[in-house]
């Protein structure tokens, strides 16, 4: 990717609220979701130790997890491995597909609005979400940038982010008893129309590594592996 993956997704996911501290922008939204409630190490803050126990007590102070977000580009170069000796566990590693959206590209007749309607929302959360009191502030960060909402039948939504020539494929969810019936690929195929209709060349989207049905399915759409991510979360009883 020509951009860095981590700020693709943070701009396609983002936070509320956000401090930069020496480089570092510690992010949060009342503990919804590990992307919107993580360090993202743009760049390196000098005393690396000084500065994970600041994010340690930022984080404590708001009643979360101390969670980084890792990638090939987080800086200090080592930190994942500082991080582990820590006491930080490793969690869901995560892939990022990438794809061509050159040539035409149908929606399939699938239309994709530009705010999440209540079924749309319910039906997402209901799928991917945790707690139901935490889905004001999931729609919050939803809706924190422009968007696209594909749905199809009231049983599979998406979620697509223009950001410049990239298209970013968000929030994919089909309803339980509506598996293996293409509904998925109907809405993925509406949202890489919508992209490239408004000029993207381009789509990335991010599937956590174990999910091998999604894979499957990213990969049959032309999807390839192109960057990766993981965490590493705070194990309060290593330390």
């Amino acid at each position: 990717m020509d951009r860095r993956l981590g700020e693709l997704v943070a701009e396609a996911w983002p936070a509320p609220f956000a401090q930069d501290m020496g480089g570092w922008l510690l992010r949060h939204a009342d503990g919804v979701t590990k992307r919107a409630n993580s360090v993202l190490p743009v760049h390196d803050p000098g005393d690396v130790d000084l500065a994970i126990g600041r994010a340690e007590r930022f984080y404590t102070e708001l009643g979360l997890p101390t969670v980084f977000l890792m990638d090939a580009q987080a800086r200090p170069e080592g930190l994942d491995g500082v991080l582990e000796r820590r006491g930080y566990e490793l969690v869901e590693p995560t892939i990022a597909m990438t794809t061509d959206l050159s040539g035409p590209r149908e929606r399939g007749g699938v239309d994709v609005m530009d705010a999440p309607s209540r079924e749309w929302l319910d039906l997402w959360w209901s799928v991917d979400g945790r707690h139901d009191h935490q889905l004001p502030m999931a729609e919050k960060i939803l809706t924190g940038v422009g968007a696209g909402y594909a749905s199809v039948d009231g049983l599979a939504v998406g979620r697509g982010v223009i950001q410049g020539k990239w298209l970013g494929v968000y929030a994919m969810a089909v309803a339980p008893d509506a598996r293996r019936r293409g509904l998925g690929r109907r809405v993925l195929r509406a949202l890489l129309g919508w992209g490239s209709e408004r000029g993207c060349e381009r789509a990335y989207l991010v599937v956590v590594e174990r999910n091998a049905a999604a894979r499957a399915l990213y990969e049959s759409e032309g999807f390839v592996p192109a960057a990766a991510y993981h965490y590493r979360v705070r194990n309060v009883t290593a330390r």
